[in-house]
């Protein structure tokens, strides 16, 4: 054995030892992977819906000029329900609101579409509620509270 210079076994020791650590650097050992996507939030449906049942009483507000006394308000409703959301999610309420009901149809078939969109996004808050830990099922309830509301004032 020599004590001058490095002997075989160091050297195939190092090696090996390199060529170990060489095959985990894709493996994320080391960071280089990128974090998986935060999964959405429970409450998005309720904050999606707030915003897609805005647009539609606004939609038919400008559609049906005669029902903007009594859509108007409820719109502003839901874009309260939004920005509260979105503060209490971290996110911005200006997203795209899914579609709603349209505005073009006869007066009594824009509020029996608007009545039956309150009432499915009155269920969707209502679940949301039940699931939601108690510093946020104040706020999903008193949500599903005003659409059953609304499903009422459109009668």
């Amino acid at each position: 054995m020599s004590e001058t210079g490095p002997t075989r076994r160091r050297l195939l020791g190092a090696g090996l030892g390199a060529a170990a650590l060489a095959g985990t650097g894709g493996c994320g050992l080391f960071g280089d992977d990128p974090e998986p996507p935060p999964a959405p939030d429970a409450l998005q449906p309720v904050l999606d819906e707030a915003l897609a049942l805005a647009a539609a009483h606004e939609r038919a507000a400008a559609a049906q000029p005669g029902l903007a006394g009594r859509l108007t308000p409820l719109a502003a409703d839901h874009r309260a329900h939004a920005d509260a959301l979105a503060r209490l999610i971290g996110t911005s309420p200006a997203g795209a609101a899914a579609p709603g009901p349209s505005g073009a149809n006869a007066g009594d078939d824009v509020l029996a579409a608007l009545r039956t969109a309150e009432q499915a996004a009155q269920r969707t808050a209502a679940a949301a509620c039940k699931s939601a830990p108690a510093d946020r099922a104040g706020l999903v309830g008193s949500i599903a509270a005003c659409r059953a509301t609304h499903a009422e004032a459109l009668r």
